[in-house]
């Protein structure tokens, strides 16, 4: 199996408990739980038993020690993510509105994930690597965009392929050099995986199909949106394949979009087609909302076979 690898922050995250909670007064808060959406990606392909591993740094302290061992079980090769003696690992609070939408207060540039380069040990995790997926979160700093191309052009050297999730928070989007970093990604992306309207960040149609041959015509191989509770699309130069969703209880959406990625990019990876691959992301997306905590409703692969068994798509997707 293809090894891959991705880089970017970890963070424990703290959660609201209450709708409509504000960071503007005293409330209950919820945590801490592993996080960081590269970490929640990785986590979730450990978990279906493919080979992978990430380039990161955490603090010294609890909150380190809390995602390294929740990595390290979950059977990721942490060998190179580094421990920071003068930064405490990063962290996300979250809050929810009534309309499902979150509000987030990050501490990341400035926490261990500032600290993330190439070491020895991290030329030694991608020169075994086949694969390499960016999260659009992860370009906070312009050290973190030269990492990630670090990341791609050892990866390219080598015949391996490249996956994308533009992962777009509004806390970040106007970062410096954020726009040129996405750019250039994008041009060396094999796999590209957006969220409703991130289709349109590279493409200068309003309409999702003439979006996607744009997104084709600039070289990339395939283009999965992800469309949350309206199920998912596949597309390439050849065909077009498009999946419900499931229905599920949600509690917690933050970390779906991550698991969706995870098990879509270990699917085609092994040679799934795409109806194949899309029916197995949707489970994994849809498992991961039904629990508190970004990385608690990662599944296994067994988990996401046992519940397919059962599972239902939702009834306007039958009509």
């Amino acid at each position: 199996m293809k090894k891959i690898v991705t880089v970017g922050e970890i963070v424990v995250e703290i959660m609201a408990t209450e709708t409509d909670q504000t960071f503007l007064q005293p409330g209950l808060w919820a945590g801490p739980f592993p996080s960081g959406a590269p970490a929640i990606f990785i986590s979730q392909v450990a978990r279906l038993g493919h080979p992978c591993g990430m380039i990161s740094c955490v603090g010294a302290d609890d909150f380190g020690c809390l995602n390294l061992e929740r990595l390290q079980r979950d059977g990721v090769d942490v060998s190179a993510i580094t421990i920071s003696g003068d930064r405490p690992t990063g962290s996300a609070f979250v809050r929810y509105a009534q309309d499902g939408s979150r509000a987030f207060v990050f501490n990341i540039p400035h926490s261990a994930s500032g600290q993330i380069g190439i070491n020895a040990a991290a030329e030694a995790l991608l020169a075994g690597a086949d694969h390499f997926h960016v999260m659009g979160s992860t370009l906070f700093s312009k050290q973190m965009i030269d990492v990630v191309k670090i990341g791609i052009a050892t990866i390219k050297k080598h015949g391996g392929t490249v996956s994308f999730d533009p992962n777009i928070r509004k806390e970040i989007l106007d970062a410096p050099g954020m726009h040129a970093a996405m750019d250039f990604i994008f041009s060396q992306t094999d796999l590209f995986l957006p969220s409703g309207p991130e289709l349109f960040l590279f493409a200068k149609s309003s309409d999702e199909l003439a979006a996607v041959d744009e997104i084709l015509g600039r070289g990339v191989a395939a283009v999965v949106v992800k469309k949350g509770s309206n199920g998912s699309v596949y597309y390439d130069r050849r065909a077009s394949v498009a999946m419900p969703a499931f229905v599920v209880d949600e509690v917690d959406p933050t970390g779906a979009g991550d698991c969706f990625g995870a098990a879509f990019v270990t699917e085609w990876l092994r040679g799934a087609n795409p109806a194949e691959a899309l029916r197995f992301a949707n489970a994994a997306g849809a498992r991961a909302v039904m629990r508190n905590g970004p990385m608690e409703g990662a599944s296994s692969r067994a988990e996401i076979d046992a519940w397919l068994v059962s599972a239902k798509v939702k009834p306007e997707a039958l009509a």
